[in-house]
C-alpha cells in the first residue's frame, strides 16, 4: 500500500495521467466522429442514386423504359453497369439523336457529376463494373513498349496501328481513339460497346490496360519522322498516294515522248517546200502572162 502511495506521488505521476487523459479524449473523438461520417456515408449515397434515377427518367426512359428494363428501342440496362454508363454519356453516344447501326462520339450535355449520378443508379439496379478511379487509369509507370505489343494483338485489327480508327461491316466502324480519355479506354475495354469485344481483367489485367492506354496516348505526340502523315491510318492511304502519284508521272512521260518536235532538218525541209511553192507560184504567174 505504501509503495503505491509513493508511486502517486512521484512528479512523472502527474504527466502519465494528463497523457492518458488526452488519449483516451481522442480516441472517444476519432470513434464519435468516424461513426457520424460512417452514417452520412449510406445518406449520400442514396441522395445520389435518387438524383441519378430523376435524370435518367427526364433523359433515358424514353427509351430504355422508366425502370431500364428496356423496350422494342434500346435494350435493358440492368446489370449494364456504371462503368458502361459512363463511357456511353461521357462520350456523347448517349442519349442518341437517332437510332442507326452505330452511335458517333458527340459533345455531351451531362456534367460529370450528372453521369456519375446516373450510373450509380443503374449500378443500384443489378451491379455491372464500376467506374474506375483516376489512379486505375494513371499511366505512372506504365510500359509503353509492352502496350504497344497489346495494342497491335488486340486492338490494331479494328483501330488501327495508331488508334486512328477504321471501317466494319454492316454501316458499324472502330471509332478514332485521338480524343479519348484514358478513363473511356479503360471503360471501353471493361464493357465491350458497340461491336467491340469485351477485355476483362482475366483477359486484360488491369495493368496490361494501362500500359494500353500509355501506348495510345504517347502515339498521339509521336512526331511522323516520313513527313505528311497522311492519316496515319495505315499502308491503304500511302499505297494509294503512290499509285497516284506514280501513274501521273508515267503519263507525263508518255505524253513527253509521243509530242511532236521540231528538229532542224525539218525545219530546212519546210523551207526548201516553201521556197519551191514560191517559185512555182511565180513561174506559173509568168507562163499566164506570156499567153496574154
Amino acid at each position: 500500500m505504501s509503495s503505491i502511495i509513493a508511486r502517486r506521488r512521484h512528479p512523472a505521476a502527474g504527466y502519465a495521467a494528463v497523457a492518458g487523459g488526452l488519449v483516451a479524449v481522442g480516441v472517444l473523438y476519432s470513434t464519435l466522429s468516424g461513426g457520424g461520417a460512417s452514417a452520412d456515408a449510406p445518406a449520400q449515397a442514396s441522395t445520389q442514386v435518387a438524383q441519378g434515377k430523376s435524370l435518367f427518367v427526364q433523359s433515358c426512359s424514353s427509351c430504355h423504359g422508366l425502370d431500364a428494363q428496356g423496350t422494342s428501342q434500346a435494350p435493358s440496362l440492368v446489370g449494364a453497369g456504371a462503368a458502361a454508363v459512363y463511357f456511353q454519356m461521357s462520350t456523347g453516344r448517349m442519349p442518341a439523336k437517332e437510332l442507326g447501326a452505330e452511335n458517333d462520339r458527340k459533345p455531351t450535355n451531362f456534367t460529370e457529376q450528372q453521369i456519375y449520378a446516373i450510373a450509380d443508379y443503374i449500378a443500384s439496379l443489378g451491379g455491372g463494373p464500376p467506374i474506375p478511379s483516376d489512379e486505375q487509369v494513371s499511366t505512372v509507370g506504365a510500359n509503353t513498349a509492352l502496350g504497344e505489343e497489346l495494342f497491335s494483338t488486340n486492338c490494331a485489327q479494328c483501330h488501327g496501328f495508331a488508334g486512328a480508327g477504321g471501317a466494319l461491316t454492316y454501316g458499324k466502324n472502330a471509332p478514332s481513339l485521338n480524343a479519348s480519355t484514358p478513363k473511356q479506354i479503360y471503360t471501353a475495354m471493361l464493357t465491350g460497346p458497340e461491336a467491340m469485344p469485351v477485355f476483362g481483367d482475366g483477359a486484360l489485367t488491369p495493368q496490361a490496360k494501362r500500359d494500353i492506354i500509355a501506348y495510345i496516348t504517347e502515339t498521339r505526340t509521336e512526331p511522323n519522322p516520313g513527313g505528311l502523315s497522311l492519316g496515319r491510318i495505315g499502308p491503304v492511304t500511302e499505297g494509294l498516294v503512290i499509285f497516284l502519284g506514280g501513274m501521273g508521272v508515267l503519263v507525263l512521260i508518255a505524253m513527253w515522248l509521243t509530242a511532236k518536235r521540231r528538229e532542224p532538218w525539218d525545219a530546212a525541209q519546210e523551207e526548201n517546200a516553201r521556197e519551191a511553192r514560191t517559185a512555182e507560184t511565180s513561174g506559173t504567174s509568168r507562163t499566164s502572162g506570156t499567153e496574154h
